[in-house]
C-alpha cells in the first residue's frame, strides 16, 4: 500500500518543523503531489502536517 499525499496550503506563516516535514515528505508547492510509502514514519509526518495536506491511500507497492 502506498500514500499520495497533496500540499494543499503555502507555507507562509507556518513553523519550521511544519516546513522541514513539507520538505522530507518531497512536497515543493501547493497542489504538488507526492507517493511514499505507506509506514508509521510517513504517517506521522503527514500527520504533523495534516492542515497542510490531504492524504489518500493508493494501490502501490
Amino acid at each position: 500500500m502506498a500514500l499520495k499525499i497533496t500540499q494543499v496550503k503555502g507555507l507562509v506563516g507556518t513553523k519550521p518543523n511544519h516546513r522541514a516535514n513539507i520538505e522530507a515528505l518531497g512536497l515543493k508547492r501547493i497542489g504538488h503531489s507526492v507517493i511514499q510509502k505507506d509506514t508509521p514514519i510517513i504517517r506521522g509526518m503527514a500527520n504533523k502536517v495534516r492542515h497542510l495536506v490531504t492524504v489518500e491511500e493508493v494501490a502501490g507497492e
